[in-house]
């Protein structure tokens, strides 16, 4: 999900779609609501077609065309899972980007895991 956002922003495309699911949902959500993509969108499955639903982001860029997303870096992966206590959630260029956990509370940003006070695994951090 990440690279194809990434992708998709460098090669200024209005949108970009991707097989769906729980997670890439959430993460759609915190996105939109931090600026950082104007919506989403989730299309089921039709019969005859693939089995899985789509998730479709639209792209969010300036007055003058420039990327909102600028930066987009997956910190947690499969051989090195990556966990912040809530003491230690770390802040994204000084408080300017948003870094994404997911914790025991759901998915959300890491202002929200610091005011909730608990902590998790960092998925990404956008900027």
């Amino acid at each position: 999900m990440l690279s194809r956002i990434r992708n998709a922003t460098t090669a200024r495309h209005t949108r970009v779609e991707m097989p769906s699911s729980r997670l890439k949902v959430e993460i759609a959500r915190i996105l939109e609501g931090e600026g950082y993509i104007q919506g989403f969108k989730v299309i089921e499955a039709q019969p005859g077609e693939s089995p899985q639903a789509h998730l479709r982001v639209f792209l969010k860029y300036g007055p003058r065309g420039e990327r909102v997303i600028t930066g987009l870096e997956r910190v947690s992966r499969p051989g090195r899972r990556v966990y912040f206590g809530r003491d230690d959630v770390p802040e994204v260029l000084a408080g300017l980007g948003t870094s994404i956990l997911t914790t025991s509370r759901g998915v959300m940003t890491g202002r929200d895991a610091v005011k909730t006070g608990v902590g998790g695994e960092v998925l990404c951090n956008v900027w």
